[in-house]
């Protein structure tokens, strides 16, 4: 019998809804989007069905979201999280509860279904099997919301004949075994009871009570606008925060693998010590990752800093804040304060007032840079003659409660490099070091050679001691001996110093338990390197099964690499050739002249190995010796070296003459570029435009003109320029339009954006996990920059199994010759550090100028092994955030994070 109902005329949701579910056996329904709402009518009815209720529901996914079960979760989770289920009232709570009780028992199950694979289901109908197990079906415009049974005009149509019950389950069986349906994701039910239960914290001293760090990041962006964070990455940030409470503060290298956020992990600690304390953060960052720290924590972490100019402070909304002088730097705008590396390094007037400052926390990112000048094998003893840097941070480090160093390499040639971060780290608390009288001060290089084996400790138990006392490890290490030594002697947990005299207090038995706990490895298992650096390697995390989930602490993203082999290095064609002999040239000739020029004197030959435009545009450029630089995107600064820009304007005769013919053979040709056609070709008829491609040149001038070509090539198509400054847009047919930074981020996000040229500005900080390619249009002589690009692709929420990558490099080029060089070692250092240690940039130099003897040097010096390698994957386990009810107020964090330093 059909049945027609009207909102005009009588309530849905009690003549027809709760009443046909009144005691029924099953519901299946095909209900629009998917809300929190969705019992807030016929919540009691649902609850009392004796079988399951089955919800088809529509869904923002596109078809490339569903490709992989994990892409689908992820693009749940930002749909579900877009519209602030947390923003709810207190009064939805119960019936939250009731929800999260159906979805968690089975009783309800929901899948939801692409938009872009059937359009907007717009059509809601539903089968229900009654009491007596007839069954009725019913279509109309109603979805399983409170508006829609009680508030809005609706209309419905019931028909319970065979006919129309079967041609509606047969809609909705469609829908439900669609190889495109996925099931409402782990993340959404969890947080519906999360949600439920949510209580929020209004002021930050109440936070500080019991300082939970879940509390203050459970409902920031990261988590619900991102991907949250994983398990590798809470475990530091808690790690380090319970120290910070301690007297002694938290003191730690944290030496993660590129690609494993090492950012968001320090900015994240920084973040609670900063609402734990009162006083300053500081952040030191190489000039370049300046804008892109202050971004990342600012849309990860809903967190404002300041960045210091050389002039003036900008906040994160681009407020500028003028300062007289120097002394200005000490008069920041926010709680975080972000400076360059270059004010150090160049020892600006700035560095003594940073110094007059006492800090709650000092980051330091890119770590390594701050080195001793004495280096080299048999000097580990020797004092230190600290580079700038490094006289900055042994300094500054006696002004901060916790530090914590960054870097993926530690040890870029000597271990010695390990022992002198640690050193600026103890400058302030004995328990990373010791005291002045540890033998870990005193005495490095033996401390070194008995970590690495390479010598053995005597077999006198006073000797032995020495090494233990100072200073003694914490008894969370080894419970039932330090735990108990430590009783014994009567030190607390914050003592970690113990006069040398006391073993002479000891009874036997605790003297002879000295001696066990160096023979059973104290020396390889609990020596401060492995206590105070902590490494996690991506092969770790991908291949070690989390016992909590029974599946990896990371999703496996394999890299395909191409260009590696011989035959893959492009032929120089004899005009290329010919412009780069004379480039070539142009280097050994200046480089005669200018001392010391490494950057400078192989400007040229860089530039025309990315692209011949940028070949002719940096050869215009030094025949008037302007600025021979003006790419923003460029780190490299030859000023830095010491150059004096005046002793290189006054071209020779000779030098000018290269110039003129590389730059006549380079115009007559420039048209002809073997890479852009390399590119097209991967593309077009490789297929990678369709897996979404990342293409990264060091330079805006090769990235710019490689986008112009594609734009002229592929009709229709959006090519996408993502580089420093405001110069990212897109270019559309030829057609340029100028778009934001966050404007080119959302729109590969979409998926609108297939091909995007990036320079090495778009290497930090951006996530491409929707693009499963990526090409390396010239390879940066800074190796660092290498990981950082991969990392855009090969990170968490990459919908494909495998990426493929394409180092370019021209035949008997620099690159070319680095490569063979390095070819038999890269690998090997590579799975050691995690990436190619920065000195390898000084290779890339002493080829170009054809010291290949001086080359293989640096490269012999690089270890053959990780000399820490036992403990760094310590560490990861469970650390449930995600659970969490208490919610520090969003405004009132802010609040607190945007008070002045001197406030």
């Amino acid at each position: 019998m059909i049945q027609r109902f009207s909102s005009r005329k009588q309530r849905l949701s009690e003549c027809f809804l709760n009443e046909r579910l009144k005691g029924a056996i099953s519901y299946d329904r095909i209900a629009g989007y998917f809300s929190s709402s969705i019992l807030e009518i016929a919540g009691e009815a649902i609850e009392n069905i004796a079988g399951e209720v089955r919800m088809i529901c529509n869904s923002e996914l596109s078809r490339e979201d569903v490709v992989t079960a994990t892409a689908a979760q992820n693009a749940l989770r930002r749909e579900w999280c877009s519209s602030t289920p947390e923003e709810l009232p207190p009064s939805s709570s119960p019936r939250l509860k009731k929800l999260y009780h159906l979805l968690r028992s089975g009783k309800l199950k929901v899948k939801v279904v692409p938009n872009d694979v059937f359009g907007l289901i717009h059509g809601k109908a539903g089968v229900i099997t009654l009491a007596d197990g007839s069954k009725t079906s019913f279509i109309g415009s109603v979805n399983e919301t409170y508006s829609a049974w009680k508030l809005n005009y609706e209309m419905l149509w019931e028909d319970d004949s065979e006919e129309a019950v079967n041609w509606v389950q047969e809609e909705f069986d469609y829908f439900w075994n669609h190889p495109s349906a996925v099931p409402l994701s782990d993340f959404i039910i969890e947080d519906i009871h999360r949600i439920a239960g949510r209580e929020v914290i209004y002021k930050v001293d109440d936070w500080k009570e019991e300082a939970e760090p879940a509390a203050a990041v459970i409902e920031a962006p990261v988590y619900r606008k991102e991907y949250g964070l994983w398990e590798h990455q809470k475990y530091f940030v808690n790690l380090a925060f319970e120290a910070h409470k301690k007297s002694h503060g938290a003191r730690y290298v944290l030496a993660d693998q590129v690609g494993l956020g090492k950012t968001v992990q320090l900015a994240l600690s920084a973040q609670l010590m900063a609402l734990y304390g009162d006083k300053p953060v500081l952040i030191i960052a190489p000039k370049t990752l300046l804008w892109q720290w202050q971004d990342e924590i600012n849309t990860l972490l809903d967190m404002p800093s300041a960045v210091w100019t050389g002039k003036e402070w900008v906040d994160e909304n681009g407020v500028r804040y003028p300062a007289i002088g120097s002394v200005g730097i000490k008069k920041c705008p926010r709680r975080v304060g972000i400076i360059s590396q270059g004010l150090i390094t160049s020892n600006s007037d700035s560095v003594q007032h940073l110094l007059s400052l006492e800090y709650e926390c000092v980051v330091v990112d890119e770590a390594h840079r701050a080195r001793r000048k004495n280096l080299g094998e048999g000097k580990e003893n020797e004092k230190p003659q600290p580079n700038n840097l490094l006289d900055f941070l042994l300094k500054i480090s006696k002004n901060t409660k916790s530090m914590l160093l960054a870097t993926a390499t530690p040890v870029q040639l000597y271990p010695i490099e390990a022992w002198d971060l640690l050193n600026v780290l103890s400058q302030r608390s004995d328990h990373v070091l010791g005291n002045s009288e540890s033998k870990w001060r005193k005495e490095p290089g033996k401390a070194l050679d008995l970590i690495m084996g390479k010598v053995a400790l005597s077999n006198l138990d006073l000797e032995n001691w020495y090494w233990i006392n100072n200073p003694f490890p914490p008894a969370s290490e080894d419970e039932i001996n330090f735990g108990i030594l430590r009783r014994n002697l009567g030190m607390t947990d914050e003592q970690f110093v113990i006069d040398a005299g006391a073993y002479y207090q000891m009874r036997p038995s605790e003297q002879r338990r000295i001696g066990r706990i160096i023979d059973n490895g104290f020396m390889q298992n609990h020596n401060p390197f492995i206590r105070h650096i902590v490494r996690r390697t991506r092969d770790f995390l991908e291949t070690t099964i989390n016992p909590e989930t029974g599946e990896p602490y990371l999703k496996k993203v394999e890299v395909e690499l191409f260009g590696e082999k011989d035959e893959e290095a492009i032929s120089l064609p004899p005009y290329l050739q010919e412009a780069y002999g004379y480039a070539k040239d142009f280097s050994s000739l200046l480089s005669k002249r200018v001392k010391g020029g490494g950057f400078i004197t192989t400007l040229l030959l860089r530039r025309v190995g990315s692209t011949m435009i940028a070949g002719e545009n940096t050869a215009i450029k030094m025949l008037n010796w302007g600025l021979t630089t003006t790419d923003d995107d460029q780190e490299d600064d030859y000023n830095d070296e010491g150059i004096d820009e005046k002793s290189i304007k006054n071209l020779t005769d000779e030098e000018r003459s290269c110039l003129e013919r590389f730059l006549q053979t380079i115009r007559l040709n420039k048209d002809k570029d073997p890479k852009y056609n390399l590119v097209y070709d991967l593309l077009i008829n490789q297929g990678w435009m369709d897996k979404g491609c990342i293409i990264f040149s060091q330079y805006y001038d090769s990235a710019l003109w490689v986008a112009e070509n594609l734009s002229k090539d592929l009709k229709n198509v959006s090519i996408g320029i993502y580089a420093g400054g405001d110069k990212s847009g897109i270019i559309i047919d030829g057609v340029y339009y100028k778009k934001t930074k966050e404007e080119i981020k959302a729109m590969v996000k979409r998926r609108e954006l297939k091909i995007l040229l990036g320079t090495d500005a778009a290497s930090e900080g951006l996530n491409l996990q929707t693009l499963g390619t990526l090409i390396n249009l010239d390879l940066p002589w800074n190796p660092t920059r290498l990981e950082q690009r991969k990392g855009r692709i090969q990170r968490i929420g990459q919908v494909n199994d495998k990426v493929f990558i394409y180092n370019m490099r021209y035949k008997g080029s620099v690159e070319d010759k680095v490569h063979e060089i390095l070819s038999k070692r890269l690998e090997n250092i590579h799975s050691m550090f995690g990436q190619i240690p920065d000195v390898l940039e000084d290779v890339w130099i002493e080829v170009a100028l054809n010291d290949m003897e001086k080359a293989q040097r640096i490269i012999d010096e690089v270890p053959k092994y990780h000399p820490f390698e036992l403990r760094y994957e310590r560490g990861v386990g469970k650390v449930d955030w995600e659970s969490c009810i208490k919610v520090l107020d969003k405004t009132e964090k802010r609040k607190y994070l945007m008070k002045k330093w001197n406030e």
